[in-house]
């Protein structure tokens, strides 16, 4: 897969190496990312709770989900895959803190290892591929995992997101300002 580093300010650091970076308050714009850099989120613990609420919210009462279903191939109960993911979207908001725009696609998503009543997990994710989108966005593909407490990857794939740039956010000037678009009459 080819990198695409279409953005001048980032030129400068090519030489430098991946960085790992902590979590900010303050978003950080596609300008500020590279390929390479990485993050870790903060741990947490999946509990039957979370998994029973799962259940009801999504209606996937399969037995291997229920906190008595000791029968399951694994020899107790594990968490659906989905709520795995959807925890790890979750913890990857914050790690890392982007300006984030749309998530456009998630893609070869595997669901590695069960999770297990108690398990705490923590999400790393590395920036893989950045792609100029329009003349304020970037097209950002992120390589997750989500990592039990034993540091094995449980769930791993790429997230595609468009993230602004800094320019972005500039307020237009009269003579950039779209022209007003006509108003419909009612019929």
């Amino acid at each position: 897969m080819s990198i695409i580093r279409p953005l001048a300010i980032r030129e400068s650091s090519r030489n430098e190496g991946p960085r790992h970076l902590s979590a900010k308050d303050e978003p950080l714009y596609l300008e500020e990312i590279r390929v390479g850099d990485t993050w870790s989120s903060e741990v947490r613990e999946i509990t039957s709770d979370d998994v029973e609420e799962f259940a009801a919210l999504t209606g996937d009462h399969d037995p291997l989900h229920r906190a008595d279903g000791d029968h399951t191939p694994f020899g107790e109960p594990v968490a659906h895959g989905l709520l795995g993911l959807s925890v790890l979207a979750g913890l990857g908001t914050r790690s890392p803190n982007v300006a984030t725009l749309a998530l456009i696609g998630i893609s070869e998503w595997q669901f590695e290892a069960p999770i297990f009543f108690g398990d705490h997990v923590h999400v790393v994710t590395e920036v893989e591929e950045i792609q100029q989108h329009g003349r304020r966005a970037g097209r950002v593909t992120w390589r997750r995992q989500l990592l039990n407490q034993h540091g094995r990857v449980v769930q791993r794939g790429r997230f595609v997101s468009l993230v602004a740039s800094r320019n972005r956010g500039r307020r237009l000037s009269p003579q950039d300002e779209a022209p007003p678009r006509h108003k419909r009459t009612p019929r």
